[in-house]
């Protein structure tokens, strides 16, 4: 990148999830070039990619079939919409797919461009369906401690992350935060994991009694807690609040943002965590992080409900302007019909188990890891300051962010939560680029913590 380029980068481009003071005087690293699991800065530096990006790269971050798929569709039809009784031929082929696949047997798909607008699209679809059956007054939604949905405003309000909250006067009324199922940070001395998911449906029963039912329209999940720092649920967390909530009739809405299209060792980590939603939201690896396209995945009792408030009305009265973007759409269907030649399901489990095992070899008598969690290809170590009473680091020492940069000044790409260390590579990560990087993890918590 020339240095024109890189100072209009610093003056003008204001960055997602960045400090603005440090970028404006350390700039960006700029990615230029991707194949499979790595990356290539603008001055040909190679790193190994450990998050797909931002969680969502499942195909690496080239793929010439995706290209194809987008450059054929673009000389064909490359816009159009879906409002007002349109589509198009890679809308239509493309909702098949996903009901084929689908964690709800019987459904209908919504497409958003965002997962951030498949989280508002839940939210609103549930205040609509309760008010299609005359109880317009259950309207709160619960989330969880540590949760991430999106950054429009009621994704952002139903974040359990503070940095999300601060300053941004959000509107977080309606939201109520029941206990993350981090069994290694939230359990009491001695629970085991079958009895602390129990004590998390008590909780949450508990805090629906307290508020009323009657004024709660729904809770939102993610299967895995990804940005709050990879919390894998005990087996028994999501059948028991299930029962919770059926008992006082509120919906379920799955946040498969992270986890669908095979990232946790199944389609959809309903699947691998045994959930029955009522919708399921859907993004990232829908287009291996392609196109930005996501959407909602709608029961039959919710749609019908919905149908019949909205022909009363005479429209649906909900939309994108890019909601079935024919182009994105194409991409999709040809990610689609890559998971299924490549078998998705079955490289998460086998690349998965790869990492994890490798994970445990490295760091399983580390004197500063206190914890090694992982499902499918989805894996995280929580970093400590004592590791016989798993006495965390002071937050201002930023451990984890040091970490992080330790790792990129080596050759990898990881994300620290807090403390917490995570990988999500793409799905062709190979066995050596593996252990590559949690090689290169190991080494950098010696750059940060070596005694």
């Amino acid at each position: 990148m020339s240095n024109n380029h890189r100072a209009a980068e610093m003056q003008l481009h204001l960055h997602s999830q960045t400090n603005p003071r440090l970028h404006e005087t350390e700039g960006p690293l700029m990615v230029v070039e991707g194949r499979g699991a790595t990356v290539v800065d603008d001055s040909g530096r190679r790193y190994i990619e450990g998050m797909s990006g931002l969680w969502c790269a499942s195909l690496g971050f080239s793929n010439e079939r995706l290209a194809n798929a987008a450059y054929r569709q673009m000389r064909t039809l490359g816009a159009y919409h879906t409002a007002n009784h349109r589509s198009n031929e890679p809308v239509a082929e493309l909702v098949r797919l996903i009901e084929e696949i689908s964690p709800i047997p019987s459904c209908k798909i919504y497409l958003t461009s965002t997962g951030s607008e498949a989280t508002d699209s839940m939210v609103k679809l549930a205040w609509y369906y309760n008010c299609a059956r005359g109880k317009p007054e259950k309207r709160k939604i619960i989330s969880r401690q540590g949760a991430y949905h999106g950054s429009t405003v009621m994704a952002a309000a139903l974040c359990g992350l503070p940095n999300m909250h601060r300053a941004f006067n959000l509107p977080t009324g309606d939201i109520l935060y029941a206990r993350r199922p981090h069994h290694f940070r939230e359990a009491e001395p001695n629970e085991s994991m079958a009895s602390f998911g129990a004590r998390l449906a008590r909780e949450l029963e508990a805090m629906i009694l307290a508020e009323g039912a009657d004024n709660i329209a729904a809770m939102i999940a993610e299967p895995v807690m990804g940005a709050g720092g990879v919390f894998i649920p005990p087996e028994n967390y999501f059948p028991l609040i299930q029962e919770v909530l059926a008992r006082h009739d509120i919906l379920l809405l799955a946040d498969e943002i992270i986890c669908g299209f095979g990232r946790t060792g199944n389609w959809f980590g309903s699947e691998t965590f045994n959930i029955k939603p009522d919708m399921v939201s859907i993004a990232k690896g829908l287009s291996a992080g392609h196109m930005p396209i996501a959407g909602v995945i709608i029961s039959d009792r919710i749609y019908q409900a919905i149908a019949d408030q909205a022909a009363s009305i005479g429209v649906f009265g909900h939309g994108f302007t890019y909601s079935g973007h024919p182009v994105t759409s194409a991409v999709a269907v040809e990610a689609l019909r890559i998971y299924q030649e490549i078998d998705i399901v079955g490289l998460a489990r086998s690349a998965g188990s790869h990492l994890l095992s490798s994970l445990r070899q490295k760091f399983s008598d580390h004197e500063f890891v206190g914890d090694i969690r992982g499902v499918g290809l989805l894996g995280g170590i929580e970093i400590v300051a004592d590791r016989k009473d798993n006495i965390p680091f002071a937050p201002e020492e930023r451990i984890g962010a040091k970490i992080e940069m330790a790792c990129r000044r080596r050759g990898a790409l990881v994300r620290n939560m807090g403390d917490t260390i995570a990988f999500c590579p793409p799905f062709q990560i190979s066995e050596a680029e593996t252990e590559q990087l949690v090689e290169i993890v190991h080494h950098a918590l010696e750059d940060v913590l070596g005694r």
